[in-house]
């Protein structure tokens, strides 16, 4: 594969990955349908998005060190009592029904989805729908501070639809945290917290193959440039989401979700 190709998939899954516009949905539609990568085989395809993956994993570690870490050491020195503390626990709570689904049925989902690309079009443009109309009736009343428990685990069980392509976890728990009236900062916020132990779990189940350690060896100038291409890109996306949410709506995700939802099934039906 040309490395081009591998700098604009890292690209993609940069900008995709925070966007609520699902990453899975466009690596496998750029990948499949328009044929940027197309000439990887499968297993070098699945490595690849979870080192893409790790890539954006890294922007979220260095944005938000400074949360995680204080969030850490007061959940593990002050429990729920300390406002920081409590969110580190929710967001452990909020990982646990993801977890647990993604464990038992990522495979099954995998096989039955991946390669249908007009179920993928189908939920890229029904989320996108469903995101902006949740957005729309929903008042913006509460901010982080004031996320309760259950508030914390609805928003985890949301990020069991993400598991579908073109679904998008962030795009899910953000619909779920606005649906619960948080304004839309740090409903984008929350999910991010939340992708980190969920992309790390995967990250790590996938790098205890042995195929996946092989396909890094054989190609690790590409998995270089990938990585590299979805860390940089990542910490723009996350830091333009955050700064554009706090005068916009999820309009123009819809819009382009739909648009890309035509594109690739006209595409596929050709």
């Amino acid at each position: 594969m040309e490395l081009f190709e591998v700098f604009i998939l890292g690209v993609i899954q940069g900008i995709a990955e925070f966007l609520p516009i699902s990453s899975s949905a466009h690596l496998i539609i750029f990948r499949d349908v328009f044929g940027i990568g197309k000439s990887m085989g499968s297993n070098l395809a699945m490595s690849f998005d979870i080192a893409l993956h790790l890539g954006t994993l890294l922007a979220i570690a260095v944005f938000f060190f400074h949360d995680f870490w204080t969030m850490f050491i007061k959940g593990i020195s002050k429990g729920v009592k300390d406002k920081e503390g409590k969110m580190f626990w929710y967001v452990v709570a909020a990982t646990i029904p993801a977890a647990i689904v993604g464990v038992l049925f990522e495979d099954v989902v995998e096989e039955a989805f991946r390669k249908n690309y007009i179920l993928i079009a189908l939920a890229l443009a029904i989320m996108g729908i469903i995101i902006y109309l949740v957005d729309k009736v929903s008042k913006q009343k509460k901010n982080l501070s004031q996320m309760s428990l259950q508030d914390a685990i609805l928003i985890g069980c949301s990020q069991v639809f993400a598991l579908i392509p073109g679904f998008s976890r962030s795009g899910t728990t953000i619909a779920c945290a606005r649906g619960l009236k948080m304004n839309r900062e740090d409903a984008a916020k929350f999910s991010f917290y939340l992708s980190a132990p969920v992309v790390l779990g995967a990250a790590v189940l996938q790098l205890l193959k042995s195929e996946t350690i092989h396909a890094i060896t054989t190609h690790l100038s590409m998995f270089i440039i990938g990585v590299s291409t979805s860390f940089i890109v990542g910490l723009l996306c996350i830091q333009f989401l955050l700064k554009y949410l706090k005068k916009h709506d999820f309009k123009i995700f819809m819009y382009y979700r739909v648009l890309l939802a035509v594109i690739v099934i006209i595409a596929t039906l050709l």
